[in-house]
């Protein structure tokens, strides 16, 4: 076998990973406030810190009043089934997949509770015909496909006057892109995606016309325990003040507020996006200059920012799980190959904790795995 020359700079954080995601810069457990640990969630110490958690969250969002920030269990998925369990039924229902986690939520509307959604669909990289969208209904989807790298390219097609509520699958958008809250009337994420936080917990952000369905509408289905937002008829405010349902991991509530505090001393909302796109296009020009690299969304304004995935000719499983076996072994690019249900291909996590100059360095190191790879086949 040939052997290929190596690059002789490697990324200093190799962290490319699409969940959980890169820390921020300057990261150390170490540095992490520790006075609430082994203390009650639910002690003054306990709920201030996770009130501060969800201030800071609002903060750094630029989040009207008139919504509000929940700490929920189950990550992402859990807020989102969350919503989905405890506000579909009222009215019909619209799901929108273009990636695996939208059919997820298809599966959970159609199979689970049994609601016989217009389901409408697009291959990995591509997007549905969004001014096909019946807004009588209530509206399903993923603002930032995380397995496609496909995007919704903002609100626009969301009207003011829809009838159904949006709900808004934002893992991996939040805190990447300036979201019109206007526009959502339900939106989750989790701490592990752009903020570099820890997994297991997710955020759950309800707009005024959510919380009236909340009170106003009964689903037929019984809900679990952690699922219920309601009590007596009204919204279980103490939810979104640090009350949380179950009990939480409050060290992975202060490694939440590490990243949000670092947030704040780069500008912001407004800093993260910079960051995300700074990202972005300095992969984007690494795949111009190559003709064996493509992205899997051709569309520039649906393309991500944060979950990039691309294409590699001639590429199939095997290739690319060399050249990520060959990257990690070389500790110059941790997990990036595409989501198992995704064409084969490499996913590049831009988001804001990742520093521009590790995504320049990997450049060469692609060039690198890929040379070897066919070497090896």
């Amino acid at each position: 076998m040939t052997e290929v020359t190596k690059p002789g700079v490697k990324p200093v954080r190799p962290h490319f990973s699409s969940g959980p995601c890169a820390k921020p810069p300057g990261y150390d457990s170490a540095k992490l406030a520790t006075e609430v640990l082994g203390r009650s969630h639910r002690s003054k110490l306990g709920k201030q810190r996770l009130q501060y958690c969800i201030d800071l969250m609002r903060e750094m969002l630029q989040l009207p009043e008139t919504h509000r920030i929940g700490i929920v269990p189950g990550s992402d998925t859990g807020a989102f089934e969350m919503a989905m369990w405890t506000m579909l039924g009222a009215k019909p229902v619209t799901t929108i997949a273009w990636e695996s986690f939208g059919e997820g939520w298809v599966t959970d509307a159609a199979k689970q509770l049994k609601l016989d959604p217009t389901v409408l669909r697009a291959d990995y990289g591509q997007l549905p015909d969004l001014k096909a969208v019946d807004w009588s209904n209530d509206v399903l989807f993923t603002w930032n496909g995380t397995t496609s790298g496909v995007r919704v390219p903002n609100g626009d097609w969301i009207p003011d006057d829809r009838e159904g509520l949006s709900f808004a699958d934002s893992t991996s958008a939040v805190f990447a892109y300036d979201l019109p809250w206007d526009k959502i009337d339900v939106a989750t994420f989790s701490w592990q995606k752009v903020l570099g936080g820890e997994g297991g917990h997710g955020v759950l952000i309800l707009g005024p016309r959510a919380v009236e369905r909340l009170e106003t509408y009964a689903p037929a289905w019984p809900l679990p325990k952690v699922f219920r937002l309601v009590s007596k008829g009204k919204l279980a405010e103490g939810v979104f003040k640090g009350e949380t349902i179950n009990t939480p991991s409050m060290l992975a509530v202060e490694d939440a507020i590490f990243a949000l505090e670092w947030a704040k001393t780069i500008g912001g909302a407004a800093g993260l996006q910079a960051r995300s796109d700074a990202n972005a296009a300095a992969l984007n020009k690494i795949v111009e200059e190559r003709s064996w690299l493509g992205h899997l969304a051709p569309d520039e304004a649906s393309r991500s920012k944060t979950s990039v995935c691309l294409t590699v000719e001639g590429a199939d499983e095997g290739l690319i799980k060399k050249m990520a076996s060959l990257l990690e072994a070389e500790h110059a690019a941790y997990d990036v190959a595409g989501y198992r249900d995704a064409p084969a291909g490499l996913r590049i996590w831009c988001g804001a904790t990742v520093d521009t100059a590790d995504v320049e360095a990997l450049g060469p190191w692609l060039d690198w795995a890929y040379a070897s790879a066919k070497v090896a086949a």
